[in-house]
């Protein structure tokens, strides 16, 4: 108990320290635990609006499980009760999915068989009659009479009665009231039957109805009780098929779930094919969730590879704070164990301190840590925020996890200087305070140069990686973003740091001696003091400049992968949105798949003795669609992928493109800077000659075709007209001319390169054929003019067969978890960065100030005035927050030169297309210098405010004594 109270007084003593490293720890718990917090809440919102996509593209119900099976045994008794085991399996499965069941339906049903008429001269008994007998559990509740009643649930008179659905009436060519006998040979004993009412579902979309009500045109619906009875009791018709189906609410669907969902299925899985030999089971959903399981471990991969720099920030940030407070108690250690006190006794009440901070951190961390997330779900860029809808934020068991690693570790980080301090005794200690410029401990054992051999040499392996990657065509890791693409830069900017720091030093004196017969005393005396103490400044640079440099590296690193991202989804489309109508033509009908039952082949007569016939197309209106609302240009593009061009003796599958080059010129989109020239001045190079062809470079290299040469272009069932090629391009809206697949390291066969050849659409149009184009549509820079236009376009009726939208695609890609974990978490770690930079730099100034009071007062009763003493703090935070400043920009930069073009790894070359670009912005630089100079100004405002409030005039009475 005793030393209890010895520890909160210590703590109360030094209460305004012991705050800011409880606010360190709560900033490292809240950060570690926001990682899987934010893993389960993108990836869930992610996985709900996949699986709403796959309900929209399907028009089926994505999150269904439905297991169904074929009793194959030789009694009536056998299959029952494998029925029974099979109900009371799959009752017990339901909640191990660990999602809210929506419905959960059982379907028995019987063998097929031949039914007769009782009356045969009431209805027509040369009519073949084929059907099973079928039951669900619940029916009553889902189902409405369109004609007739409910069936009663006992026999009537020895007789069944049935439900049918409307298309059964036409199958086996019936009215209700009719009965019918079982006329099977299998059956000794039969039952009658009474068709007394027809049903429809009572909701469109109701669950409970997987199968279409079609699929019954064959069944008798019985009541599923007197099933039950019927298939157990003497009777000798037996229980053949059985379904189970599930339907759970997809919205609360999580990792957590997900994990459930694929145990639930691999058990049910097992049982039915280890006790049934015939068996299905469906699952629309299970390729889609399969694969969140690995992007969760990729992305917390991710997010710990973010947070490295931060989480090195925060760590320096408690060694700091906490080498601060064992700075002022050094004293009272070095007495203790000078009197007898052993090390584990003094470490043992800082390891009591740092318990009861930790147990704090502990308990606030986490919700810290869910504040977090909803700030990173609401990123849309470095330093940049939207309204976005929130993320589902639950606390989990493995934040929780996180966050006592996150205490461990911290707790480690503190106890450090009280267990170095524990070595000295008190000659040591005073010793110690003798030799101020004793070398720091990362400079003494060269850890800034093994920082920087590490990331020179990770920096060496990405550049090596990216030229395989780029000259094979290589695809890159199955993640987007390769991890320690993060984590080697924040090596490099620590060891650049340190070892700028190692330097700076010297870069002092120098000055010092430079100009030490004139400098005036105050100067002098600050260049002294900075020169021969620039240990105790080693910690509030390197706050300084790792949050400089790593805002910088991030801003940069951010805005390039974003923009790249974008460019490469604005290249794909070439415009903002692009359609493909319907034209009529006289094609005749596809042919049904699998032909007739038994596999019989075509008859001859379906293909023509001449050869495939060439379709013969009606085009539609154009018009319409550029006086569409919304809509800025509209153009006719025709794409036709497997043409050919015949180049002298070669012949090359091409992508040819008919434009109108005007019309093309105002809808299409191509990033300036990828041509020789502009793109306009290519257009206007084709546009008075009919027969004048652009052609791709890889065309011209592979195919030898130069300006002026004659190419002829045709295509299957058409004749070929000859070309002449007027210039040449590298790139062109839409057109990837990288190599699609991936070519072995060894080998001399060159990769077959895509080739295209852009031309007239009048001029194809009328001298090969007419076929279908795409609309390109522009829209005007409206907020509105997109869904303008699609309310038009739907309201018109136009028999649209496919659209592509380029706002929703560029929507997607800024919505991907890993953009998203990209952008908020670098947000999130500069902002972090920039708070614990401005407590160091204010704690550190604080305690400074206090502690040299006395140094104030004798500097004042040797005649330096008040502005002089004021010249000397500022001076002194020019030569060290200034200096770190600037060091921070500058490390900042060189580091963005260095690993942010490596971020190109991280696209697929053989998709990359415009190629892969660093971006700076200078809007970012100025938005982070503003940032930072604003921390440090309103550091030294506060420094003014403390010093103002210091009785100086004891101070120099002290000095005068």
């Amino acid at each position: 108990m005793a030393i209890l109270v010895m520890i909160f007084r210590k703590m109360l003593k030094n209460k305004w320290l012991e705050l800011s490293l409880l606010f360190g720890l709560v900033l490292s718990v809240a950060l570690v635990s926001s990682m899987p917090i934010y893993t389960e809440a993108i990836l869930q919102r992610m996985l709900v609006k996949e699986l709403e996509n796959y309900q929209v593209a399907s028009g089926m119900y994505p999150l269904t499980y439905r297991a169904g099976l074929y009793f194959m045994g030789e009694t009536q008794k056998e299959n029952s009760e494998s029925a029974a085991k099979t109900d009371d399996f799959m009752r017990a499965m339901g909640p191990r999915f660990d999602l809210p069941i929506r419905e959960y339906v059982v379907e028995r049903g019987t063998d097929t068989f031949a039914f007769s008429p009782k009356d045969k001269t009431r209805i027509d008994s040369t009519v073949k009659r084929n059907a099973d007998i079928v039951a669900f559990t619940d029916l009553d509740n889902h189902v409405q009479l369109v004609d007739g009643v409910m069936p009663a649930k006992e026999p009537v008179n020895g007789v069944y009665e049935v439900l049918v659905v409307e298309s059964a009436l036409t199958q086996l060519k019936m009215v209700l009231g009719n009965e019918f006998v079982i006329d099977d040979e299998r059956i000794r004993k039969p039952i009658t039957v009474k068709p007394v009412g027809v049903i429809n579902p009572k909701d469109e979309h109701d669950l409970f109805w997987y199968n279409p009500l079609e699929s019954y045109s064959k069944s008798f619906i019985i009541d599923y009780g007197l099933l039950e009875r019927l298939t157990t009791g003497d009777s000798d018709i037996s229980v053949r098929t059985g379904f189970w189906l599930f339907a759970f609410d997809y919205s609360r669907m999580n990792m957590s779930s997900i994990a459930s969902f694929i145990q639930t299925h691999e058990r049910i899985e097992a049982y039915v094919v280890n006790t049934f030999s015939s068996q299905s089971i469906k699952a629309p959903a299970l390729s889609v969730i399969s694969k969140y399981m690995d992007r969760q471990e990729q992305l917390r991969l991710m997010l710990w590879s973010l947070n490295v720099p931060v989480m090195i920030m925060l760590g320096f940030y408690l060694f700091m704070v906490s080498n601060l407070i064992v700075e002022r108690q050094k004293t009272e250690i070095a007495v203790l164990r000078s009197r007898g006190a052993s090390r584990l006794q003094v470490l043992l009440s800082y390891v009591i301190e740092g318990v009861l901070l930790g147990a704090v951190a502990y308990a606030v961390g986490p919700y810290a840590g869910m504040l977090l997330t909803k700030l990173l779900g609401a990123s849309n860029g470095f330093l940049e925020f939207v309204q976005r809808s929130a993320l589902i934020v639950e606390l989990n068991a493995t934040a929780y996890k996180y966050a006592l690693y996150a205490v461990a570790f911290s707790l480690v980080m503190t106890l450090i200087p009280a267990f170095l301090a524990t070595r000295t005794s008190i000659v040591g200690h005073k010793q110690q305070l003798a030799r101020m410029t004793k070398m720091s401990f990362w400079h003494k054992y060269f850890v800034d140069v093994a920082l920087l051999g590490v990331s020179i040499y990770g920096l060496q392996s990405f550049k090596r990686r990216m030229s395989d990657l780029q000259s094979l065509g290589l695809d890159s890791a199955s993640f987007k973003v390769d991890p320690l693409l993060f984590l080697v830069p924040a090596l490099f900017t620590l060891g650049m740091g340190l070892l700028l720091l190692r330097v700076y030093p010297l870069f002092i004196r120098l000055v010092y001696w430079v100009g030490r017969k004139v400098w005036p005393p105050s100067l002098y005396s600050t260049l002294i003091q900075v020169g021969r103490s620039s240990r105790q400044y080693n910690f509030l640079m390197v706050f300084l400049m790792i949050t400089l440099a790593t805002g910088l590296f991030s801003a940069s690193a951010a805005r390039t992968m974003n923009t790249n991202t974008l460019e490469k989804v604005k290249y794909k489309n070439g415009t903002d949105v692009i359609l493909n109508v319907k034209w009529e033509n006289d094609a005749p009908p596809p042919a049904a798949d699998g032909g007739m039952e038994g596999g019989g082949a075509a008859p001859a007569a379906a293909v023509p003795i001449g050869g495939p016939k060439r379709i013969q197309y009606t085009e539609p209106p154009f018009q319409v669609f550029a006086e569409l609302p919304g809509v800025a240009h509209a153009a006719k593009v025709f794409v036709k992928d497997d043409a050919v061009a015949q180049a002298g003796k070669t012949a090359s599958k091409i992508k040819l493109m008919g434009i109108d080059t005007d019309e093309f010129g105002r809808a299409a989109y191509l990033k300036d800077g990828l041509l020789d020239h502009h793109f306009y001045d290519y257009l206007n190079l084709i546009s008075t000659e009919p027969s004048a062809v652009l052609v791709s470079r890889t065309m011209a290299e592979q195919a030898g075709v130069k300006e002026g040469d004659t190419i002829n272009i045709g295509w299957n069932n058409v004749t070929y007209k000859p070309f002449t090629v007027y210039g040449i391009v590298d790139y062109w809206p839409t057109f990837n001319p990288n190599p699609q697949q991936p070519v072995a390291a060894s080998g001399d066969k060159k990769p077959e390169l895509p080739k295209l050849v852009v031309g007239h659409l009048s001029t194809i149009q009328s001298a090969i054929a007419l076929e279908p184009y795409q609309v390109w549509i522009d829209l005007k820079d409206e907020p509105s003019a997109r869904q303008t236009f699609n309310d038009a376009l739907n309201a018109k009726q136009i028999p649209v067969e496919s659209f592509i939208d380029t706002t929703f695609e560029l929507t997607q890609a800024k919505n991907d978890p890993f953009q998203m974990a990209i952008n908020g978490v670098m947000t999130l770690g500069f902002l972090i960065s920039v708070v614990i930079s401005f407590f160091g730099f204010l704690l550190y100034w604080v305690l400074s100030l206090n502690g040299r009071v006395l140094q104030y007062g004798i500097l004042r009763a040797m005649g330096i005035s008040f502005l002089q003493l004021i010249g000397m703090l500022v001076t002194e935070q020019v030569l060290t927050s200034g200096a770190a400043f600037l060091l921070g920009a500058g490390i900042g930069n060189v580091t963005s030169l260095l690993y942010v073009p490596l971020f190109q790894i991280s696209f697929n070359p053989a998709t990359q297309v415009p190629p892969f670009q660093v971006t700076f912005d200078a809007t970012d630089s100025v938005r982070l210098y503003v940032i930072v100079t604003a921390m440090i100004l309103l550091g030294l405002c506060i420094l003014g405010y403390l010093l103002s409030r210091i009785k100086i005039h004891q101070a120099v009475k002290l000095g005068e004594d």
